[in-house]
């Protein structure tokens, strides 16, 4: 057996996992990273890349559709077709450059990259088993990063015509009928894909309400969108399994009562779990938050030299929270005395419209300061959102009646998503109200609507 000495060897290379052993090796960290698959993880390759793919495809395609009868915009086309198989291999196309592209990045980083599947000996070492035969990496230090995988349902086993979110990214033909057992961001994004390619949708969803994360404000407009889009969104429903024929899925309703829906693909996505299987973690004495391993804020699990970043570690599980951890670890690992000390992780759903939060809403923010002060500008005021048909939505800021520090900012609209990283700097950089209000924004553009609500908030809206 071949035999590897490190100073860290990374176990995963999502988006974490490659950014660890990117900065590594950019510190002089002799670096090995392992990947059971390919570089990218679940967010480059079955997630967030492809996802997005999907959604734009759907959305030209949709947008096509719309042009065949008579519009306000003039526009008139023919009847468009869709080659889903077609759509498929481009967005291939796309997560094969990427992983060229994290491979590449690691090499230049001098990171030595590894195939393979790794489970541990012991907290210093570990067994990769590769096509070519295994190896021991002995390691002064670890880093566990390796990600998370769909949340299965007992009673909904992924095969045949039951599929996760991977499944369904991997489709070459739109399903005529098609359900979605779970009302979350992944199953709404994909859903609603589905919906505007021409597919049946049905959303099965056990809670009272879509997107139970975020507030009604926020996803009312997705919910009149589902609608519009004619998806049938059926809530306090819970997905019991498949019939005797396998041909339809059996749902009890919240009076109790069961029904059975048909259907050509069924799309479970009910939530991720850690991918923690097969990687020896019996091996090592890690204290786990329930399935997840627990760490400081230092990304430092309870065995020296252990650390964990991404997923495996809980929520929020967001592909750009594992990058600043990956980045943050692999400048603790060469002698650093970085820690974690953000104060907000955007989040964004890709639905239509789109919602993105950072920072505390406006209840968290009342719980933890008391008095505050909200503003809100919906984009029916924006000349920008006019132009683009993206009317629907607003912008929302949360910030402490005392002393105008901004605590929160949350949207719903159309490319709002673009806007999260201004959000995020807003209160990253403890700006109040008045830095908003007083930053020029470009006109017309929909983050007008940022400074507007600021205003709003100090009592002189100009535009509303």
């Amino acid at each position: 057996m071949e035999e590897l000495n490190c100073d860290l060897l990374v176990i995963g290379s999502g988006p974490g996992g490659y950014v660890c052993g990117i900065r590594a090796g950019q510190l002089g960290v002799d670096t090995i990273v392992v990947e059971a698959r390919a570089h990218g993880g679940t967010c480059l390759n079955v997630g967030c890349i492809p996802s997005k793919a999907l959604i734009h495809a759907a959305e030209e395609f949709h947008k096509a559709t719309g042009f065949t009868a008579p519009n306000s915009l003039g526009i008139s086309v023919q009847a468009p077709e869709i080659d889903l198989g077609q759509t498929v291999a481009w967005k291939d196309g796309i997560v094969a450059r990427l992983n060229g592209g994290v491979g590449a990045l690691l090499r230049r980083a001098g990171a030595r990259a590894i195939i393979g599947q790794a489970r541990f000996r012991d907290g210093k070492s570990v067994i990769v088993k590769t096509d070519m035969g295994e190896q021991l990496i002995h390691a002064r230090r670890i880093v566990i990063a390796t990600g998370s995988v769909p949340f299965e349902i007992p009673s909904l086993p992924f095969g045949g015509d039951v599929i996760s979110s991977t499944g369904a990214l991997a489709l070459t033909s739109v399903p005529n009928r098609l359900i979605v057992v779970g009302g979350g961001y992944i199953g709404l994004e994909i859903g609603t894909a589905m919906a505007k390619l021409g597919s049946e949708v049905t959303v099965v969803e056990f809670a009272s309400k879509i997107l139970p994360q975020y507030d009604n404000e926020l996803t009312r407009p997705v919910a009149d969108r589902l609608e519009a889009l004619g998806i049938n969104v059926m809530l306090n429903a819970k997905a019991e399994g498949l019939n005797a024929d396998k041909d339809r899925l059996r749902v009890t309703l919240g009076d109790g009562e069961t029904t059975e829906l048909p259907f050509d693909k069924v799309l479970v996505a009910v939530g991720r779990k850690p991918c923690t299987q097969d990687v020896g973690l019996e091996e090592l004495s890690l204290r786990m938050n329930g399935a997840f391993i627990q760490v400081d804020d230092r990304c430092q699990t309870s065995m020296r030299d252990v650390y964990a970043i991404g997923d495996v570690t809980g929520e929020p599980m967001l592909a750009h929270r594992a990058i600043a951890q990956g980045e943050m670890t692999a400048e603790i690992v060469a002698g650093g005395p970085h820690a974690w000390d953000k104060q907000c992780i955007p989040a964004v759903c890709f639905t239509d419209p789109e919602i993105v939060t950072a920072g505390l809403s406006p209840e968290e923010a009342k719980a933890q300061f008391g008095e505050t002060v909200t503003g809100k500008f919906p984009f029916t005021a924006n000349g920008r959102a006019m132009t683009m048909e993206n009317e629907a939505g607003f912008i929302r800021v949360v910030a402490r009646a005392d002393n105008h520090v901004v605590l929160g900012i949350q949207a719903t609209g159309g490319g709002i998503s673009e806007l999260a990283a201004v959000f995020a700097h807003a209160i990253e950089m403890g700006a109040r109200l008045e830095d908003i209000a007083g930053t020029i924004h470009a006109h017309p553009t929909q983050s007008e609507g940022l400074q507007e609500a600021a205003l709003k908030a100090l009592g002189h809206a100009i535009h509303f």
